[in-house]
């Protein structure tokens, strides 16, 4: 597929190349609207793209693309919308960054520790360059790379970022396309990779003009959200190539090091090559080309693991996915929550088969589908899965955004954080989550269409299913649900914050120092599960490293023998430790086991041993 010239803007020296795809336009023509006032006719080609080289717009000019001589709408790849979504875009030459990142490789995938946060919320100022005084905090923790919300431009100054309108472009509330470069050199700079969320599955509800170009929508397919995207009929070359050329701007021009792709389950697509695969394919390619390890994760919920196979086994060839599965497991375990996708699970092996395949359904019957649900992955790799306590969409959605940190003991946050990042997938925390953050995070928006801003208001309140004890949804629409949602940075400056700070910080690095944690793979553990208990035994190894892990979900404590091979193993962690703020109810430091080893486990505890070597540790 030609991919030059590039789509929408580009300039060059004194001149600036113009490219649209608009099949449903007789002719296109540039409004340049500042710093003059000039209209500039461009050329139409095959394939519906009408492009053309206009002297003298520079960085910073503001147009419009003139449809049919009568109607102007901003341009479908503008790289800045500084006046909004219905507002002319501008040409913007991302080329004038001077970086200091040429020697940057990006950390190998075993290493990712990933910190998802929404910019907005995330400081008072909910800017990209805000974050840059917060990410001595985050190298503090042990994080490797954080993920970005999505940060195309969007209706309004407040929104999640799902509801984007224009993918080229940095929203203009958030600083725009130099603030996202600043941020990404300053964070290579410091050894952390950035992760970007990209919405390809659908358009926000406000202000998407693509209809009037081409035929980026079909009908044959439906989301949650609005009209599906064209993949696989008739023009959906151009609306793959509009994609890929965007997930290629952000490595190029950006220097992104991942994408995180959203919800690809409601992407259709029945070619024969389909867009997840060509667009990873696309992507390593250009990776090897730079020398550099870039990432393409998927957010699914379909539980097929040919999302995450190599292409030689007909897989997309992506390099991991969300495990929602894993979440769900731990979710219900600890608050016991029943209501819709969570009646599918709630049992000790609900999370122990997550633990064995990275999925919780391989093809068993889910009660909530009322169907048979996923497949038993091909492969054992622990690497190509994501898994979290908490994450945007399930503190969110919930009618009060309440996180774990609001609505679970203290001892039990110790817990999920070590059931989340002793596991061997590659785990990711949702901002604030290290140091048991109270603030809810609600789901807000930012429309301006009176119609629409009461129908989404209203949609939200019927969609979320509330328990008798609450008494509404808070607005999408106020602007206070966006504060409360901000996050209190000050709390981990208090004891308790303060120590489950330190706790995961103590986790991370027993991660990062044990290979049969980090590097492990599905095959390589032994998982055994005590139900009536509520006792979830680990053991794992790699090479010569060895570990033993013993989850206890239950309120009481529970003693129970486990069998550990002979050998020495030392006490690496017990949550229960004053330490931690734990009963003190800890357990030897050194067992010596003959194949078997009485434990008692304090509630809603964890605990780690690591195998003593002959020579030693």
């Amino acid at each position: 597929m030609n991919f030059k010239p590039a789509l929408g803007a580009c300039p060059v020296e004194n001149h600036c190349f113009f490219s649209v795809w608009a099949p449903k336009a007789d002719s296109v023509a540039v409004h340049l609207v500042s710093p003059k006032d000039i209209f500039f006719p461009l050329t139409k080609g095959k394939r519906g793209y009408h492009f053309g080289k206009i002297a003298g717009v520079e960085h910073g000019s503001r147009y419009y693309f003139l449809l049919d001589k009568k109607t102007e709408r901003p341009d479908p790849a503008s790289r800045s919308q500084p006046e909004g979504v219905h507002g002319p875009s501008e040409v913007v030459n991302t080329l004038l960054r001077l970086w200091s990142d040429q020697n940057w490789p990006g950390p190998k995938k075993r290493d990712l520790i990933l910190y998802e946060l929404h910019v907005g919320t995330y400081t008072a100022n909910g800017t990209l360059e805000a974050l840059i005084p917060c990410l001595d905090k985050l190298i503090d923790l042990g994080i490797t790379a954080i993920e970005l919300m999505p940060v195309g431009q969007f209706p309004g100054s407040r929104n999640w970022g799902y509801d984007v309108i224009y993918p080229y472009a940095v929203q203009n509330t958030y600083g725009g396309p130099e603030s996202l470069q600043r941020l990404v050199d300053v964070c290579h700079g410091k050894g952390l990779a950035v992760i970007l969320d990209a919405v390809y599955n659908h358009f926000g509800p406000e202000g998407s003009y693509l209809g009037d170009f081409g035929y980026y929508f079909t009908d044959r397919y439906h989301t949650p959200w609005g009209p599906a995207m064209n993949f696989d009929g008739p023009g959906s070359d151009e609306v793959k190539r509009f994609y890929v050329e965007n997930a290629l701007m952000w490595i190029n021009e950006f220097h992104i090091d991942g994408l995180r792709l959203d919800a690809i389950h409601a992407i259709e697509d029945r070619s024969a090559v389909p867009f997840l695969e060509e667009l990873a394919e696309v992507i390593h390619r250009q990776a090897e080309r730079l020398g550099r390890r870039i990432y393409v994760f998927a957010e699914s919920d379909l539980n097929d693991d040919r999302v995450i196979r190599p292409r030689t086994l007909s897989g997309f060839d992506l390099d991991a996915q969300w495990s929602d599965d894993f979440h769900h497991s731990l979710q219900t375990l600890v608050t016991g929550e029943q209501k819709g996708y969570y009646r599918d699970f709630g049992t000790m092996e609900h999370i122990a088969h997550s633990f064995r395949t990275g999925y919780t359904y391989t093809g068993q019957y889910s009660p909530f589908r009322q169907r048979r649900h996923g497949r038993t992955p091909v492969l054992p790799d622990a690497s190509k899965f994501i898994v979290f306590a908490q994450n945007h969409d399930q503190v969110g959605n919930q009618g009060r955004g309440k996180r774990t940190g609001a609505t679970v003991p203290f001892k039990a946050l110790k817990l999920i954080a070590g059931v989340v990042i002793l596991a061997p997938f590659l785990p990711l925390l949702f901002m604030g989550e290290e140091y048991g953050e109270t603030a809810p995070f609600h789901f807000f928006t930012d429309y301006s269409d009176p119609v629409l801003a009461k129908a989404v208001s209203k949609g939200r309140e019927n969609e979320i299913s509330l328990s008798r004890e609450e008494n509404g949804v808070p607005d999408p629409q106020d602007a206070a649900t966006f504060f409360m949602s901000h996050l209190n940075h000050h709390l981990a400056k208090s004891e308790k914050h303060s120590i489950l700070f330190k706790f995961y910080r103590n986790l991370i690095l027993l991660r990062k120092e044990l290979p049969a944690i980090n590097e492990s793979n599905l095959q390589d553990q032994e998982i055994i599960t005590f139900g009536k208990e509520r006792l979830l035994f680990l053991r794992r190894w790699y090479g010569s490293s060895e570990v033993c892990t013993v989850f206890n979900f239950s309120e009481e404590s529970v003693s129970a023998g486990l069998p550990l091979p002979p050998a020495k193993w030392l006490c690496r962690l017990d949550s229960a430790n004053r330490r931690w703020l734990g009963d003190g109810n800890t357990n030897p430091a050194i067992l010596d086991s003959n194949g078997e080893v009485s434990l008692c486990l304090s509630p809603w505890s964890c605990i780690l041993y690591e195998k003593v070597n002959e020579d030693g540790i």
